[in-house]
């Protein structure tokens, strides 16, 4: 009888072997062959253990340095995209002041110029709107490939079929969804997702003070929305074809297409 548990990770494998020795030619030789045998599988056993905890030492190192590389890259990747919408909006509120600034130049000249007891446009959507949506199409899409821009008048004067009405009248507004569906209706098929977004910044880019973009709560779910609106005289101007029969659109076609979309409005040529 051996009295030890050589099953143990603990067992030593030299006492055992010293054992082993010890007995010598006392023990049957079967049962020395099995205790040379498990001596053996021991040695071996613990040297795997060791190699084992090596390479395990050594992957939870390597992994440690993954999730610290991967760390450190999320972090850039969220630094360049937070600066790139830094640099995107600083660039959007330039280009926005520049047109209003634009806008509001032309705007007084156009007062002193258009015949009496026409309004001028308080935005180049309002203008564009208002002027003959044939020769706006032949501007926009045809000469100067701008189809965006020329969906987003369109879509702004079919304000009655496809925003909603404030329940107190006062104003319009569209959300995304419903410009989808508009688009839709326009173009005969499903929008592509970027014609979207670019109709809907277009929308704001030309609208000036007209279009007002903001947050709404929509829905029985009270869940917070991107809308555009505006106010219902500004809504009901884009259809008053108050610029039609005008020769308005002369000096406007270079504009459109070199990229500027503000009119300067002129009086009709007798």
């Amino acid at each position: 009888h051996l009295d030890m548990d050589i099953g143990q990770a603990e067992t030593d494998t030299d006492a055992l072997q010293a054992l082993v020795n010890d007995l010598g030619d006392g023990m049957s030789p079967l049962v020395s062959s099995v205790l040379e045998t498990l001596v053996a599988t021991i040695d071996d056993l613990h040297e795997r253990v060791t190699e084992l905890e090596a390479d395990l030492e050594q992957t939870h190192e390597v992994a440690t340095t993954a999730v610290g590389d991967a760390a450190t890259n999320n972090q850039r990747l969220d630094d360049l995209e937070a600066q790139q919408e830094t640099t995107r909006d600083v660039a959007k509120s330039a280009i926005a002041k520049a047109q209003q600034l634009e806008a509001n130049t032309d705007q007084q000249e156009d007062a002193e110029q258009l015949p009496e007891g026409i309004e001028p446009s308080t935005s180049p959507l309002d203008f564009f709107a208002n002027c003959r949506q044939s020769k706006v199409k032949t501007m926009f899409v045809e000469r100067s490939n701008r189809q965006n821009t020329y969906r987003a008048i369109s879509i702004a004067k079919r304000w009655p079929e496809f925003a909603t009405t404030r329940t107190d009248g006062s104003g319009v507004f569209m959300t995304k969804a419903d410009l989808q569906t508009a688009l839709t209706a326009e173009l005969g098929k499903e929008p592509h997702r970027q014609t979207i977004k670019r109709v809907w910044e277009t929308l704001v880019d030309i609208g000036g003070d007209d279009v007002v973009e903001k947050t709404r709560q929509v829905g029985r779910d009270q869940t917070q929305t991107e809308i555009l609106a505006m106010d219902m005289a500004t809504a009901e101007g884009l259809l008053e074809k108050r610029y039609i029969g005008l020769n308005l659109l002369e000096n406007s076609d270079h504009k459109a297409a070199t990229g500027g979309v503000t009119p300067v409005v002129v009086e009709s040529t007798p």
